[in-house]
């Protein structure tokens, strides 16, 4: 008769991003991460007013110049403005060593942990036949009531984590490590002093007023997520043409970090030329109503043949403004 499948079997098939073997002595348990929470919120992306997707880049504020990536280091800060460069090759060298292997050393009283030292929470899931192995591991902790300590590597990255046993369930907590957990006395709150009788009364009533039996997930609802929602449907609903399409070829083209020198050295020779076009009778600086009188798509065209940079970003009025600063 085929065991029965555990909820995180039946509900996590999907793809793990961590596979290995829980150890403690003797026993060896394989299992695979699987992330236990995913991000729903509402991701408002930072765009122009045409829809070009907006991208950060490095420069320096001291030329005020982008930074090619081949020109950028890491710094270990020692003093204000003092730096010791740390070699690529020298950061590689402290990967921790390889291992598929989440070693027990030891087990805490589950009570003991303190959850400001949980970063991110995984549910491990049994692999190939470890599944009465797991399960005798997960229901023994659970009844001694003890959270496993151990360290793993993950991405090329060693993490301190605790493994908690709930309803048969083996979850795993990536920790903080201790110097990144601030104290009360480090953000000046108050000392911890007694309050009257009658104001503890009071609150006791209203908590037990407010008390529930059985918590509800239902109550931890991204309401912000719901109300930004609603408020893109009804613009869709009330007008189709307030959705703007980004232009994939200026998508593109502004990924790339650009050497500003060199487009100013262009911008004036194409100036100089265009002078001189123009004083020995070629085209003249076109009118800005016959340019009003085009698209936007014709005068980015118009724009990429005069090699304006930033024309994706730019609005129909900033297009003409450029087009004609072009012809100057």
């Amino acid at each position: 008769m085929p065991e029965d499948k555990s909820p995180v079997e039946t509900a996590a098939r999907g793809r793990s991003f961590w596979s290995g073997t829980i150890s403690f002595g003797l026993v060896n348990v394989p299992v695979s991460l699987y992330p236990a929470n995913r991000s729903t919120s509402v991701s408002l992306k930072m765009i122009d007013q045409d829809g070009t997707p907006l991208s950060r880049k490095y420069y320096c504020p001291r030329e005020n110049l982008p930074v090619a990536s081949d020109e950028i280091a890491r710094g270990y800060e020692i003093d204000d403005n003092s730096f010791i460069i740390i070699e690529d090759d020298e950061l590689e060298a402290l990967e921790p060593r390889k291992s598929r292997e989440i070693d027990l050393r030891r087990f805490v009283k589950v009570h003991e942990l303190n959850p400001v030292y949980f970063e991110r929470a995984y549910y491990l899931a049994p692999e190939g036949n470890s599944n009465k192995a797991y399960r005798l591991l997960a229901r023994t902790m659970e009844k001694k009531g003890r959270a496993g300590m151990a360290t793993f590597i993950m991405r090329g990255k060693e993490y301190l984590v605790a493994i908690i046993s709930e309803k048969g369930i083996l979850r795993a907590e990536t920790m903080r490590f201790h110097n990144e957990i601030r104290s009360p006395q480090d953000i000046g709150l108050p000392a911890v002093r007694e309050g009257s009788a009658e104001i503890t009364r009071e609150f006791q009533e209203e908590i037990k007023r407010r008390r529930i039996d059985t918590f509800d997930p239902d109550i931890l609802q991204d309401h912000q997520a719901e109300r930004i929602k609603k408020i893109a449907g009804k613009k869709l609903k009330e007008d189709k043409d307030v959705v703007i399409h980004a232009d994939p070829e200026g998508a593109q083209e502004s990924s790339n970090v650009v050497d500003l020198m060199e487009i100013l050295k262009q911008r004036f020779k194409e100036s100089d030329n265009k002078k001189s076009t123009q004083k020995a009778g070629g085209k003249g600086i076109p009118d800005k109503m016959d340019l009003n009188s085009k698209s936007k798509n014709e005068l980015y065209e118009e724009a990429k043949s005069l090699h304006i940079e930033g024309r994706s970003k730019m609005s129909k009025k900033k297009l003409i403004e450029s087009i004609q600063q072009a012809l100057l």
